[in-house]
């Protein structure tokens, strides 16, 4: 005879173990872990100082992580993209697209760099002899362009690989996919080599992400406990002209341009404003590259344009670095006395136009172009030593900005290609691939490692 069910009664119910405390914080939603990471980090600095600077190693350990997995995720997505788009003039035509929106948007974010920082006259009476220009020495003194075309086109590929060279990796990258798109169905094997190894690399950049607070705390603790707040007094102007700046090209250029071209910003915005956080945090773009173009295509943009798009955007395409080297030098400038007509206004924003491409993606990059620059149009280096004691502080919003830069510079791009496809009466590649899913049952099942990534996103955001 069976015996009757058991009812659970709220007794046993309350009987049961709960969740531990650290259970109950690791299924929190990143960007809580982030915001919680960051209180602790600054405590951590500011009351016990000698073991905020040596948490550093858990920033590092993150950043290392991010970086070993970037190139071999960005190069089989950027050959991807290429092999499947139409043609080779496609190719062209978005990174002419892309290329051109870089240099007019660069341009006249550091208009209004330069237009803010004159306005307000931030440098005046700065305490310039308190700098010290051995804090330089770490950095490199100017930027080669011969050396910058060398390392754009790598002479060795797997030396790039292990260097890093992200730039030499794209130009890799489009010569194998426009090899690829060239030779057609032959291309199939390794297109399907390359996709596997996609989506292996995707799953550790999931797993990599789940450990960005230990990074955010390290780094924060770092911070606090090495610079201080001791410079925060005499550079409040510069700090200020700087963030306001970038809000004025967050709140007003950008909706602006996303409204031009039709790109639904508020939306963009609220897509990719976790990784926007851990970039802000960490002060590295590298750190958001991958989940940033799952995240894209998940807000509805062609898998060929972002893949191509954003790692393009990462050494072309520094929107809030831009802004802090024009703002950077007129406080330098104005802190010596030297010239800002606008002749020599227009001469600064001339040159940061040629020496702010090819930046890469990580922490304080900004610092050697403003080293550069300053060098070029004779500017001492004690004045750029003076502003490094408060660069992590507009480093973390400067790199932020990079990011939605970069989202909306692929959404622009994409935008711009749908227009011409609807005009030619051809399906968009995201339509076209939804139509596809739609009549074959089996890609519904598998749809591929990007929209895999892209709706793990969403998942982890809806939690």
């Amino acid at each position: 005879m069976n015996a009757p069910p058991t009812r659970t009664t709220s007794t046993d119910a309350a009987s049961e173990p709960r969740p531990g405390l650290l259970r109950r914080c690791l299924r929190m939603p990143i960007g809580v872990q982030s915001i919680i990471a960051v209180g602790l980090g600054a405590l951590i600095g500011a009351l016990a100082p000698a073991v905020g600077e040596q948490m550093k190693i858990l920033g590092d350990l993150f950043l290392n992580l991010v970086q070993v997995v970037v190139l071999p995720l960005v190069f089989p997505l950027i050959v991807l993209g290429i092999a499947r788009m139409e043609s080779v003039k496609k190719v062209g035509r978005i990174a002419g697209k892309a290329i051109l929106y870089f240099e007019l948007v660069t341009t006249v974010i550091l208009l209004i760099a330069v237009g803010l920082a004159k306005s307000t006259g931030i440098g005046k009476g700065a305490p310039v002899g308190a700098a010290d220009p051995k804090d330089l020495e770490s950095l490199d003194q100017g930027i080669n362009f011969h050396e910058l075309i060398l390392h754009a086109v790598p002479k060795n590929i797997f030396a790039a690989f292990s260097e890093g060279n992200l730039l030499g990796a794209i130009v890799f990258a489009l010569l194998v996919g426009v090899a690829m798109a060239a030779i057609g169905e032959k291309a199939a094997p390794f297109a399907s080599v390359l996709d596997s190894v996609a989506t292996v690399m995707f799953k550790v950049v999931g797993y990599v992400i789940r450990v960005a607070p230990l990074g955010v705390l390290g780094f924060l603790s770092y911070d606090v406990a090495h610079y201080g707040f001791g410079n925060l007094r005499s550079l409040v102007g510069f700090i200020a002209v700087v963030y306001a700046g970038l809000v004025i090209v967050i709140g007003v250029l950008f909706p602006l341009i996303a409204a031009i071209y039709r790109v639904r910003y508020v939306q963009l915005l609220k897509s990719i404003a976790n990784l926007a956080g851990i970039a802000f945090v960490t002060r590295s773009s590298e750190a958001v590259l991958a989940p940033l173009m799952g995240k894209l295509e998940a807000f509805g943009l062609s898998r060929s344009t972002t893949s191509f798009v954003v790692p393009l955007g990462y050494s072309f395409n520094t929107d809030g670095s831009v802004l802090y080297q024009a703002a950077g030098l007129v406080f330098i400038a104005n802190a010596y006395g030297a010239d800002t007509s606008l002749p020599a206004l227009l001469v600064m924003v001339g040159v940061l136009v040629l020496l702010s491409k090819g930046m890469a993606g990580v922490a304080s990059a900004s610092v050697v172009v403003l080293i550069a620059a300053g060098n070029s149009i004779g500017l001492p280096p004690e004045g750029i030593a003076l502003l490094l004691g408060v660069d992590f502080i507009v480093d973390m919003a400067r790199t932020g900005v990079n990011v939605i830069g970069n989202a909306l510079a692929a959404a622009v791009v994409d935008s711009s290609e749908k227009r011409r496809e609807a005009k030619d009466g051809r399906p968009h590649e995201a339509t076209a691939d939804a139509t596809a899913h739609d009549d074959d049952p089996r890609e519904t099942d598998d749809p591929g490692p990007e929209p895999r990534f892209a709706q793990a996103l969403q998942k982890d955001d809806a939690r």
